[in-house]
């Protein structure tokens, strides 16, 4: 074990502690930070390690506490507040950079810091779980297997309910709508717009087009100019989505945010080890080049979507205590390579065939 540093910022959170249990598990003293110290010291004295609470508008002392840290694991949401404030200080501080989030707005951001990022020798790979690591690897894949590629659709199906972090995450879209990429572009569509038919490798189901950060994140990989993201969905429920539509602008309104975010904070917690161990994930994508006639499908199955993220996380952070190369914003397939996800426990081989 080396004796490089790193933090935890938001281990109180379920993912984070997740994630902190798991480095202990593993070696590692991680420093345990957040916003609140109260919340922190139970989970830090239970396991024997430092804590720290540092605000993340207090951009002096965040930047001096992350000067003598190697990486940070930053699991603290929602993201569209938090992660601008702890990339700035990341680059400012010299310290690695990834994250939990699945928001395509990070993506972007963190994106348009690759120039400063670089400058500083600083790696900024924000979305180090699920589901970006399996769909960015997949991604990466089927570019290698058609590389002149036109079109790239990816999706999922999980036995996994959504953790609080990413319930809020779907809630901060509801008033925006849904997403894709055409010509390279990012557009918004609405909820409910495109839907489709897949196998995702247990049998055909219908599935609803969603603002997922793959539409980022695998463009960033790849620079395939057609991205669409799909998950498995009744067509009674995708028929409610498509009427949501008409009151996007009531969805979007700060008050009503908040209190959809209050009854995630209620009804949505993550699932037992137990319960956790029996779930699995099945990624699929496809990828064509419709000039020419070529078309291909990839398939990996993971294990349920937390254990992916400490994993991934985890895994991330080794590559990156040990890292030489150049700084700036990297994809997790782009940083790891796509064989990262083979590597995660509960996970398979990535397959590419024609179906």
């Amino acid at each position: 074990m080396n004796n490089k540093k790193i933090m935890i910022y938001g281990a109180n959170g379920y993912t984070g502690e997740l994630i902190a249990r798991a480095a202990v598990a593993r070696g590692y003293r991680p420093i345990l930070a957040g916003r609140n110290a109260a919340k922190l010291q139970p989970l830090a004295d239970e396991l024997g390690l430092p804590a720290m609470a540092i605000a993340l508008d207090a951009s002096e002392t965040l930047e001096r506490s992350l000067r003598d840290i190697d990486v940070v694991i930053h699991c603290a949401g929602p993201f569209s507040a938090t992660a601008e404030p702890m990339l700035r200080a990341c680059i400012a501080a010299g310290t690695h950079y990834q994250d939990i989030t699945g928001e395509m707005a990070v993506y972007r951001l963190a994106h348009s810091l690759h120039a400063e990022a670089k400058a500083a020798g600083v790696v900024l790979c924000p979305g180090t779980g699920f589901d970006v690591i399996p769909t960015d690897c997949l991604a990466a894949a089927l570019h290698r297997a058609i590389p002149t590629a036109t079109h790239l659709t990816l999706g999922f199906d999980s036995d996994s309910g959504l953790s609080p972090g990413t319930a809020k995450t779907s809630i901060e879209s509801l008033g925006v709508g849904s997403a894709v990429r055409r010509g390279g572009k990012i557009e918004t569509i609405g909820h409910g717009e495109l839907t489709r038919t897949i196998d995702f490798g247990r049998g055909e189901k219908f599935a609803v087009a969603i603002p997922w950060g793959d539409v980022a994140t695998a463009y960033y990989t790849t620079e395939i100019p057609n991205i669409e993201v799909y998950i498995p969905m009744s067509p009674r429920r995708a028929k409610k989505m498509q009427r949501m539509n008409k009151f996007r602008w009531l969805l979007r309104k700060a008050w009503m945010q908040n209190w959809l975010k209050g009854k995630v904070d209620q009804k949505v917690h993550g699932p037992s080890e137990e319960k956790r161990s029996d779930q699995k994930t099945w990624v699929w994508g496809e990828i064509r080049n419709d000039r020419r006639g070529e078309r291909k499908i990839g398939r990996v199955t993971t294990a349920n979507g937390y254990d992916v993220t400490v994993h991934g996380s985890l895994a991330v952070m080794e590559f990156l205590l040990d890292y030489q190369g150049d700084g700036g914003y990297f994809t997790p397939s782009k940083l790891c390579g796509s064989e990262l996800v083979e590597k995660l426990p509960g996970s398979g081989v990535i397959k590419i065939g024609i179906d």
